[in-house]
């Protein structure tokens, strides 16, 4: 018997070990640089941003980002967000909102704390980044988060979405 149990655990390590060896390498940690991009143009209030969402017809992307400690989030953000190819679509196209849990808290009041947190549990958020694509009447359409090939392969995501949605 304990011979299997010895089997067992030695395939388990070995199976779990491979699984490792092939998942893609994650980005350098951003814990530390106290780097942290600006997000121009962001909403900070998502009932804000909801009713603009529905006053201008447009669809609303909300990210949930760690902007100060989470690599993939810095990542996203200066590969995809801060670019002019999506500030450019975004303008005409959406409403961007920022729920944001920096590890450096200082610039961000309470009230914004407390909304981001309830809208974690709203979403049922579990890692960062996590990005919402919501429809002018603030309905959820899809579920992203850092994707590889820069602004104009998210852009072309994005009207994908959409036009999905409009269907």
């Amino acid at each position: 018997m304990k011979k299997w149990l010895i089997m067992l655990a030695g395939v388990a390590l070995f199976i779990s070990g491979c699984r490792v060896e092939v998942e893609e390498e994650a980005p350098p940690s951003a814990e530390g640089s106290q780097e942290q991009v600006e997000h121009d143009g962001w909403n900070t209030d998502f009932e804000g941003a909801k009713a603009t969402a529905k006053a201008e017809g447009k669809y609303m992307l909300i990210d949930f980002s760690g902007s100060d400690w989470c690599g993939w989030c810095v990542k996203l953000d200066k590969e995809v967000f801060s670019q002019n190819i999506f500030k450019a679509y975004a303008e005409g196209n959406l409403v961007l909102m920022l729920a944001d849990f920096p590890r450096d808290k200082s610039n961000q009041s309470v009230g914004v704390q407390k909304q981001n947190q309830a809208l974690a549990e709203q979403f049922g958020i579990q890692g960062f980044p996590t990005v919402y694509i919501l429809d002018p009447d603030g309905t959820p359409v899809d579920k992203t988060g850092y994707q590889a090939g820069g602004p104009g392969a998210y852009v072309e995501y994005i009207k994908k979405v959409i036009a999905g949605a409009k269907k």
